[in-house]
């Protein structure tokens, strides 16, 4: 019972700390202050969430090593994980369209972000993405650490100048 017990609080201590770190719907964000850099909306096309570069930053940020069809080596991306992006919005749904500024798109299953920590890197190596260098944000999986994930198919997911996520 003692155990149980442990287990439970520990338990009950980490709900407490993943509530503080990611706002529970997007009635909880701050409004931006700063140019909105991402938006976040549902299947009706309603805009759900608008983020700026600080509020992006403001979320936990997770680093991922991978080579790309991109870049050179292995750069260092570090930015929020796109699931954690969504929790903060309090959107869901089972299909992404991620929009760029140059008007690409593309649909893919929102699992993927369940499924991989694919993040949403503002940096690469450090220094932050420009929209000359792929910039502001790009979706980044992690292939180096899944190789399924290197492939023609998903590299169609990589989405750089994002600027808009939309669940349906």
């Amino acid at each position: 019972m003692n155990r149980f017990l442990d287990r439970l609080s520990a338990l009950a201590v980490a709900l407490v700390i993943a509530s503080t770190a990611i706002p529970a719907t997007a009635a909880d964000l701050p409004e931006p202050t700063g140019e909105v850099i991402l938006t976040v909306s549902d299947r009706a096309g309603d805009t759900v969430a608008r983020f700026d570069r600080a509020m992006l930053e403001a979320l936990p940020q997770t680093t991922v090593a991978t080579s790309t069809d991109w870049t050179d080596g292995q750069p260092v991306f570090t930015g929020p994980l796109a699931r954690d992006v969504l929790a903060a919005a309090g959107v869901s749904g089972t299909i992404v369209d991620a929009g760029a500024l140059n008007d690409y798109h593309v649909t893919f299953p929102a699992a993927d972000f369940a499924d991989w920590d694919v993040i949403l890197a503002m940096t690469m190596d450090g220094t932050p993405l420009s929209v000359r260098d792929k910039g502001p944000i790009w979706i980044v999986y992690p292939r180096d650490d899944n190789p399924g994930l290197a492939n023609p198919e998903v590299n169609s997911r990589w989405v750089w100048q994002l600027q808009s996520l939309t669940l349906d």
